[in-house]
């Protein structure tokens, strides 16, 4: 009986690269920050689709994208606003995708001669969220981010990729146009955008 000679593969032991994390080091790290930030993420992206599967399955897309780049996630407080913007392109992503499902169904729909059936939706109808809607899509944004989120201007300009000043321009131009609609008469609220 003839043995042939097994190589050993090349490498570490570990399975980890110079310079990396173990794996099993990673996948605690992973753990840890997706236990403290699961709920926070899911709030922010349920608040964005209002749908909760949608929500849920944006949340698995976030988190797909903090494991692969899982070296470039910042420690500390830093992580949450970098989740924020991942996840905020991941929702900017269902939205083209849910554009284009939409341009299609209308197609297909007048291809079909059927007559579109007007969409029911819950919306707020109280002074101030008559003023948000009308604000644009910008100034939402980062109302949001402070009201709903709680980000303080550091952590929205790592979500939004920009600088604390242009974060700081931007929020008090935002809180203007949102003052300025409170106040301007409730029949030119709905109708009107504000520049």
């Amino acid at each position: 009986m003839t043995q042939i000679p097994t190589k050993a593969r090349p490498g570490p032991v570990s399975g980890a690269g110079v310079g990396e994390v173990p794996r099993d080091r990673r996948r605690e790290r992973f753990e840890q920050f997706f236990a403290v930030n699961r709920e926070a993420v899911l709030g922010y992206l349920l608040r964005r689709t209002g749908n909760r599967h949608d929500a849920a399955d944006l949340l698995a897309d976030t988190f797909l994208v903090a494991w692969r780049r899982l070296d470039d996630v910042p420690p500390g407080d830093q992580t949450r606003p970098w989740l924020y913007g991942v996840a905020r392109r991941v929702l900017a992503n269902h939205h083209r995708g849910e554009g284009r499902r939409h341009a299609l169904a209308d197609r297909l729909r007048s291809e079909l001669a059927e007559p579109d059936e007007p969409a029911t939706t819950l919306t707020d109808n109280s002074p101030a969220g008559i003023a948000f809607r009308a604000l644009p899509e910008q100034d939402r944004e980062l109302l949001s981010l402070v009201a709903w989120e709680e980000l303080d201007t550091a952590q929205i300009a790592i979500t939004l990729g920009i600088t604390r000043n242009a974060v700081r321009i931007r929020l008090h131009r935002a809180r203007t146009r949102f003052a300025k609609l409170l106040t301007a008469p409730l029949a030119n609220r709905s109708e009107r955008r504000v520049p």
